[in-house]
Parts: structure tokens; sequence; C-alpha cells
């Protein structure tokens, strides 16, 4: 880690957070990773090697904590890391606002994009009888055209393999549309109607996809009117 040479509280924390990737591990465990392959579906082109480098500075630096035995190893924020929640979520919101991202195909990925999906949607809007929804993005790179979430008693699997059961719904949307979507760029509805989005499945069921399917956190911070109102609050 390299210093600034400088004893102000701001570049101290910036020379442990600003490292590259560094902000995008916390972000992950803020959105509730605590799994070493967790993590990874959530920075999917950062080697294992350097986001094991950058959990040890954090854990050393007292901004997370490591628990269990090699292999089996959980990773949680301590105080000192859930008070960078807000500053994740403001960031994040900024972003979104003010650096908007023209999706170029190299900011497009699919694993990524599921992987948020998974663990953002609204778990209540399904019943809890086993629902299963099918994406495909002809679009995407090989081997990652086609995702299952299966929904089954508030619970949300996430399967890049066919999972062998009924399919209740499936999806048809290129890769950029469905991205837009979750980064609030486009309404779900509104892309349906145009045709960029095919749904397929029970009226019962689809009707309820725009719900199910809310967007990214931090998008929809940045889609606020003025700046989010975030209440910090720390256990």
């Amino acid at each position: 880690m390299k210093s600034f040479g400088q004893f102000c509280p701001l570049a101290q924390a910036t020379q442990l957070l600003c490292e590259r990737w560094t902000l995008l591990v916390v972000r992950e465990l803020v959105a509730g990773s605590t799994r070493f392959n967790e993590l990874r579906k959530g920075v999917p082109l950062m080697s294992p090697t350097l986001l094991s480098a950058r959990l040890k500075q954090l854990v050393q630096a007292g901004v997370v904590s490591r628990t269990g035995r090699k292999n089996k190893y959980v990773y949680e924020l301590t105080k000192a890391g859930r008070e960078l929640t807000p500053i994740v979520q403001l960031l994040g919101a900024w972003g979104h606002r003010w650096v908007p991202t023209s999706l170029v195909v190299e900011d497009l990925d699919a694993s990524l994009l599921m992987w948020d999906m998974r663990r953002s949607i609204n778990r209540g809007v399904f019943p809890d009888h086993r629902i299963v929804v099918q994406f495909e993005y002809a679009d995407a790179s090989e081997g990652a055209k086609d995702w299952w979430l299966v929904s089954e008693h508030g619970e949300i699997e996430l399967c890049l393999t066919d999972p062998g059961i009924d399919v209740d719904i499936v999806i048809k949307s290129p890769l950029r549309t469905m991205t837009a979507v979750w980064t609030c760029k486009i309404e779900f509805d509104d892309a349906v109607r145009g045709g960029e989005i095919e749904v397929f499945g029970d009226s019962a069921l689809t009707n309820n996809l725009s719900d199910w399917l809310q967007a990214s956190a931090l998008s929809q911070l940045g889609s606020l009117d003025g700046p989010p109102n975030l209440e910090w609050r720390v256990a």
C-alpha cells in the first residue's frame, strides 16, 4: 500500500480504500456477501490472489473481521466497516447521477448482473411455492447466455445450469437492455411494450415481474430527486 505521506484523515482513509478493487470488495460486504466465493461473484474480473490480498489489508486495518477455518472463512464488516455503508451508498448514487455509463460491451457482464439480481429482487412478490424464471441473453458470451432464478419460500437461488425443473416464466432480452433496466435507465414494462424484452408465461405471474425485478439499490438511490437522505445507523 503506497503512502500519500500526509497525516490528513482523508489521505489516510483514501490510502486504504482507494486502491484498485478495494471499494468494490467493501460494496459486496455491504450487500451481504460473507464467503470468499460469494465475494468473487460480485467482482468476477478480480483475480482470487488479489481478492485475498485486499481482504487481508481490510482485516489488518480493522475494517473486516475474519472467522472460521481455512477455505471456510467468513468475512464480515466490523463497526468501522459498517460505518462505510452510507459512504458506499452515496458514492454509488453519485456515480449513477453524474458519471453515466454508455453500457458499452466491455462493461456488460451477465454473471454480475444476475448475481446482483439474485440478492436484490423483492422476495415477497411471488407465492411461497417454487417459481422458476429463466433468462435468455442471446448476445451474452458463451456459457453465460442462459440463467435460472428459482424463488421458493422467500429464498432465491441462481443457477447457470438447467436445474431440471419446470420453468414458469421465460424472459428473452439483449444483455444491454436488461442491464439498462437494472440500472434505472429504462423501465422494465416500457422495454416489454417496446419489444426489446419478451416475456412468456402465466400472466398471473408475469404481471408481477416489474415488482419482483426491482432495480439495483445503488441505481435506485441515484435516481432520486436531489441527494439521497440516508439515515446513518451503526449497530
